[in-house]
């Protein structure tokens, strides 16, 4: 056994919260302790990345970028580090190389020095880009190696792929068990593989949800495993990580003792269960379901997303089904491990094929663009009776995927124009156009107003449904409660320039109420109302409106559009799939408002065919 100690890479900043708090730690939350955290002698800090970008932008109304920059600024002694989505970047989908590349370079001069960069297919070639840029900024390129369960994920693959990684510039490689499924004399195994085989450092990445991980870890550092990834008790267990007072309290005198001060732990400790009481958030926990990870290989998060789901379309008894169609899915499309974008992808199409009732008759973009090669070589063989009938005679591509998008950031400059003032900004608009045009727009347009004491947006001026949120201010909701508790339909509000109309609710969604969620898709004879075609929502999902084609504004009413135009963005799971018009007509109504929960079969735009 070797005499050296065991370093701790801390989640509690990125992963801890993400599994457990939905992403939802404010950076006002993190700052008061991070000096504290800077002296206890991590290996590094993970604290950016993974669903934290684009949570702030869309929930907590922060610049990811400001975040980095002020931890960077509290945080002076330890490294700190992210998780990038390969090719994805923090997002869902193949970004152009262009935007990879820039993106590794601002975050690198914002403060970032590790970067954990991973590809839900293990597919090498989804590293290049983003690993080559790290090397040019001078960075810590770390690789990591998704771990599963299949038929075709062996040993050996995970030393080959770790191997690719080594020679292609990783100086130390991760494996990464998302679903909590690496048995304790497994990972020896795997470990000892490593360790013999790379001469690079071997840092191991488990999620508790059914409870392993602790013993794990344990045989992983007899192994000889270099770095373990742990977060403070208040944000551990469950989807998260083991603790870390757990685990450096059970290496104290042996050779491997982190020799990590306990009692600055749990003062970090201490000030992270505030937080949460302040906060109402849960403790991590293991469920029965959580349990049954080891027959279903479903993640703890993924669960958690498909119980939300589920309740959303009155249909959370379902979810046993659900569970039961996961690995069958997952089986005939080659058995992609279960992590971002991927438990999405495959998630969704199991939700799908259980409410509808028939399999494989609902099929979402990204499940589409997955069989078509365009996320990256399956792990296995795919189900020729399921290309034929998701993509009929079209063969899927062999190319590098990234090869076949040409985008650059420049590209989206025109777009979003004045709002973005530096390269985060429109670096940020790239990844999350819809998301982070409302952020800017909220704070980079607008006079200050009397009215409403904050800066309103344009786009708030017509659809008060999308001025609800946080920053609309308080008076802006009391006029709405009085419209809505009077007589009157509509006021019509101006400050200056400043012009907006508030209607009553009822108003703003037309008569036409939401179906309730139907087993099946609706009739056809049920597409039209009053002589106008219905465009109905194929998901339980989240309505965001979609620019039109010249990108200048977005779908409106009056617009006339071409059948297989997007008309909107609906997000299901963290995948944005796109509404397209069946066929051709005028855009007569628009039944639901921007950010708005809209079920299956719900009515979305009633479209006056030409």
């Amino acid at each position: 056994m070797r005499a050296r100690k065991v370093r701790i890479t801390d989640t509690t900043l990125r992963d801890g919260h993400q599994s457990l708090w939905a992403t939802r730690m404010r950076t006002p939350d993190m700052l008061p302790i991070l000096e504290t955290m800077d002296e206890v002698g991590f290996h590094s800090l993970e604290c950016w990345g993974g669903a934290t970008f684009d949570a702030m932008l869309r929930f907590l109304d922060e610049d990811p970028w400001e975040r980095l920059r002020l931890i960077k600024k509290h945080v002076v002694r330890t490294p700190l580090q992210m998780l990038l989505r390969g090719q994805n970047i923090v997002g869902y989908r193949h970004y152009g190389d262009d935007i990879v590349r820039r993106f590794v370079y601002r975050a690198a001069e914002n403060g970032m020095d590790i970067f954990r960069v991973f590809d839900a297919l293990n597919d090498i070639r989804n590293f290049e880009t983003a690993a080559a840029a790290i090397k040019e900024t001078g960075k810590h390129f770390q690789g990591a190696v998704v771990y599963t369960i299949s038929p075709v994920h062996s040993l050996d693959h995970y030393v080959e792929v770790a191997r690719s990684l080594v020679d292609m510039g990783a100086a130390s490689i991760c494996i990464k068990d998302m679903a909590a499924l690496l048995s304790p004399y497994y990972a020896e195994q795997l470990i000892g593989r490593l360790k013999a085989e790379i001469d690079v450092p071997i840092q191991l990445h488990c999620h508790y949800i059914g409870g392993l991980a602790p013993m794990t870890y344990l045989k992983a550092v007899e192994a000889g495993v270099d770095v373990i990834d742990t977060a403070t008790v208040p944000l551990a267990f469950g989807n998260s990580q083991p603790a870390t007072e757990m685990v450096v309290t059970a290496l104290i005198g042996t050779p491997n003792d982190t020799e990590l001060d306990l009692e600055k732990l749990f003062t970090i400790a201490k000030y992270f269960e505030k937080v949460r009481i302040e906060t109402g958030h849960e403790r991590g926990v293991t469920s029965l379901t959580h349990m049954q990870v080891y027959s279903h290989q479903v993640p703890g998060g993924m669960i958690s997303n498909l119980e939300s789901q589920l309740s959303e379309q009155n249909a959370l008894d379902r979810l046993p089904e659900v569970l039961q169609e996961i690995p069958v899915v997952r089986s005939e499309i080659g058995y992609p491990p279960l992590v971002t974008p991927m438990s999405q992808i495959v998630g969704t199409q199991a939700v799908l094929n259980v409410l509808s009732g028939r399999r494989w008759h609902i099929v979402p973009d990204e499940m589409k663009a997955y069989l078509r090669g365009q996320y990256g070589a399956a792990p296995g063989p795919v189900s020729r009776e399921v290309i034929q009938r998701v993509l009929g005679g079209e063969e899927p591509i062999h190319v590098r995927p990234a090869d076949l998008v040409n985008e650059t950031l420049e590209d989206y400059r025109d777009e979003i124009d004045n709002l973005a003032r530096s390269e985060e900004d429109l670096l940020s608009y790239a990844l999350f156009p819809q998301t982070a045009r409302t952020y800017l727009e909220r704070h980079h347009i607008g006079p200050e107003s009397d009215v409403f004491g904050t800066q309103m947006p344009a786009y708030l001026t017509s659809q008060v449904g999308t001025a609800l949120g946080d920053d609309a201010g308080a008076r802006l909701r009391d006029i709405l409660m009085l419209v809505e508790e009077s007589a009157v339909d509509e006021v019509v509000i101006e400050q200056g320039d400043l012009k907006m109309t508030v209607r009553k609710a009822a108003v703003v969604a037309a008569a036409e109420a939401p179906a309730a969620a139907p087993a099946a898709a609706p009739a056809a004879a049920d597409d039209h109302s009053n002589g106008y075609h219905m465009v109905r929502s194929k998901w339980v999902a989240t309505f965001y409106r979609a620019p039109s084609p010249q990108a200048q504004s977005f779908v409106e009413v009056g617009d006339t559009v071409a059948a297989g135009q997007t008309l909107c963005i609906l997000e299901m799971m963290k995948m944005m799939n796109e509404l397209t018009a069946d066929v051709a007509g005028v855009v007569r109504q628009i039944l639901v408002e921007d950010g708005e929960t809209v079920q299956y079969g719900q009515p979305l735009f009633a479209l006056e065919p030409v």
